[in-house]
């Protein structure tokens, strides 16, 4: 019940998730699902404490891509980058968690893997900035906008997490 309400709210207020609220969106890319990393970047996050409540295979379309994308729409490796993601399934996320989109990011690493730290997920498996893995919301309004994008309201769990009390105090 206190999910559909703050649901309702964020809703009506466009004020989105806070606290252990917040939501982030999380797409593992069309190279990560064909290097097998779905398993490993869903554990990640499953490990250091953060409820999936939401999750999907999609062949992303060419429609979809280019409104995820709007801000990019000027950029010379936007067509390309259009071209990639449409390549092949995109695992769909949505993360909920205390300053889930800031530490989704550090976890994420730089865009540029070359600039990534080790135990980041780009640091660890990837070499090409044009083949990063993931794609991870870059503020609390982003992950709102691309939440929308990619899920319907209903595609979207709340559930208590038994083991919250051991996560947050």
């Amino acid at each position: 019940m206190i999910c559909l309400v703050l649901t309702i709210f964020a809703n009506i207020f466009q004020t989105g998730w806070t606290g252990v609220n917040e939501r982030t969106f999380i797409a593992i890319k069309p190279d990560g699902v064909h290097r097998r990393l779905v398993g490993e970047i869903i554990r990640r996050f499953e490990q250091k404490g953060f409820r999936l409540v939401g999750l999907k295979l999609v062949q992303a379309s060419e429609r979809l891509l280019k409104e995820h994308y709007l801000d990019l729409r000027n950029k010379p490796f936007f067509n390309g980058l259009i071209q990639y993601m449409s390549s092949g399934p995109v695992v769909a996320m949505v993360w909920q968690g205390l300053d889930v989109v800031k530490t989704a990011r550090k976890m994420l690493g730089e865009t540029n893997p070359a600039d990534s730290l080790p135990g980041t997920i780009r640091g660890d498996y990837c070499v090409e900035v044009g083949r990063n893995v993931i794609h991870g919301s870059d503020s609390v309004e982003n992950a709102q906008r691309e939440i929308s994008l990619w899920f319907h309201q209903q595609e979207l769990t709340c559930w208590e997490d038994s083991s919250e009390h051991w996560i947050y105090e």
